[in-house]
């Protein structure tokens, strides 16, 4: 069992930990292009394209945790209903997102105000990377998929060729071909087409490798066809709302911050980058819950479903200790971050909250992965929300007094909800008793 959540997390980690290293190269040439208003930009352009995007990650994960019971059955033919599915779904919101490219912009605009130079630059940057949503959200789904299949390592190298390739396409694009600033767009472009037409390859060689469905194969018939249908869309509207809800959540901790000035903004945004930091981590534990959750439901193996629950808890209780201990004395890692003096004895005082952050998240991360193995996305969305209102309500309750300590306990105790409302659903499913 330890080999099997090792082989799907690892791979995982790896992807995610490629996606921030990205983002660091962009900046990195809009910030040798000779001023700063480029990097501004390219800032505002991806922060766009971001908040677009993290809504439609129903796309990954219902494609995922539906594929791997599929796969547990061993039900290719409803293994590929479930591709074909996402994919339709991935093409239909990308149609409806270069439809509504100029209203999405304009409302992006009106939210984050940028100054009129920032906001020419990064309109040139939107309207070029707005055509990669086609393939952007495919990828999406394809890894969803391969990860249901079992294959984490596929999907790690999807996300490793795309972002190499937009590394190099960037690259030629601004130095070689002289196209400035507009070059990281159009490499950016060039990585996303490519990169879906090696994700197709990889999905194609899944496909070949499965057995030629016939007409007495599981879910053959026009009916269970229509139910399986009408069960991805129900579950993946489930996280879309869940999503949606997340965003809120984060939106309001970035919009308090900056109520209290620049400074503790930018104390908070360092706090949050070593959140972010823990989830790339954990987020590898969530995916092998997706994949070998979901296989095991698929088998209907209760006794190895319920063994993979308790060591995906140990292997995220290992992360999370080691990560608790390296928050206590994060200092090190803000001096990475920014070499701001000011800013890091501000977010300094915080110190505490970035160490208890690992600890108050853990079970959510864990609970999510085995939730979507199982397809309870329902049960996600609930703890979400119930997370959400308790947020909103002690961060109102608690005394103006605290200052910024109080959104840091509000936010807290909002992810050590999530994982309590998921752990007493689990509590309550007979079936895993």
């Amino acid at each position: 069992m330890n080999r099997e959540i090792l082989r799907i997390a690892f791979p995982a980690i790896i992807a995610n930990i490629t996606i921030p290293l990205l983002g660091l190269l962009d900046t990195a040439i809009a910030g040798h292009l000779g001023s700063a208003t480029f990097i501004g930009a390219i800032t505002v352009g991806t922060m766009i394209f971001n908040l677009v995007y993290w809504n439609f990650g129903f796309l990954r994960m219902s494609t995922s945790g539906l594929t791997a019971q599929t796969y547990g059955r061993g039900d290719a033919r409803a293994s590929r209903q479930v591709l074909r599915q996402a994919v339709v779904v991935a093409m239909g919101v990308a149609a409806g997102i270069i439809a509504l490219q100029v209203p999405l912009l304009k409302v992006a605009m009106w939210i984050i105000k940028p100054s009129a130079q920032v906001e020419q630059l990064a309109m040139n940057y939107y309207y070029v990377v707005v055509w990669g949503a086609p393939p952007v959200l495919v990828m999406m789904a394809i890894k969803g998929w391969l990860l249901g299949m079992q294959d984490s390592k596929g999907a790690m190298l999807v996300s490793i060729v795309v972002n190499v390739l937009n590394i190099a396409a960037s690259l030629v694009a601004v130095y070689v071909m002289r196209m400035g600033f507009v070059g990281i767009a159009v490499g950016t472009l060039i990585a996303e087409w490519l990169g879906l037409a090696y994700a197709a390859a990889v999905v194609m060689r899944h496909l070949r490798a499965l057995p030629v469905a016939d007409v007495t194969a599981v879910a053959s018939t026009a009916d269970e066809m229509q139910f399986g249908a009408m069960r991805f869309f129900r579950v993946s509207g489930d996280i879309f709302l869940r999503s949606f809800l997340l965003m809120l959540v984060n939106l309001a901790v970035v919009s308090i911050g900056a109520r209290s000035g620049d400074l503790i903004l930018a104390a908070n945004a360092l706090i949050q980058q070593l959140n972010t930091l823990f989830a790339y981590f954990l987020d590898g534990i969530a995916f092998a819950g997706e994949a070998l959750v979901g296989k095991y439901y698929g088998r209907a193996d209760v006794k190895r479903l319920r063994l993979c629950v308790k060591r995906l808890f140990l292997w995220a209780l290992a992360i999370t200790s080691v990560f608790t201990i390296l928050y206590s004395f994060p200092q090190l890692i803000f001096g990475i971050l920014t070499d701001d003096a000011t800013v890091i004895a501000a977010a300094m005082h915080y110190r505490w909250w970035c160490a208890l952050l690992p600890i108050a998240g853990m079970a959510a991360f864990v609970w999510d992965g085995v939730f979507i193995g199982l397809t309870n996305t329902r049960g996600m969305l609930i703890a979400v929300a119930v997370a959400g209102v308790a947020f909103i309500v002690i961060y109102g309750c608690l005394p103006h007094g605290m200052g910024n300590h109080r959104l840091w306990l509000a936010f807290v105790i909002y992810l050590a909800m999530r994982g309590v409302v998921q752990t007493m659903m689990w509590l309550k499913m007979r079936t895993f008793k």
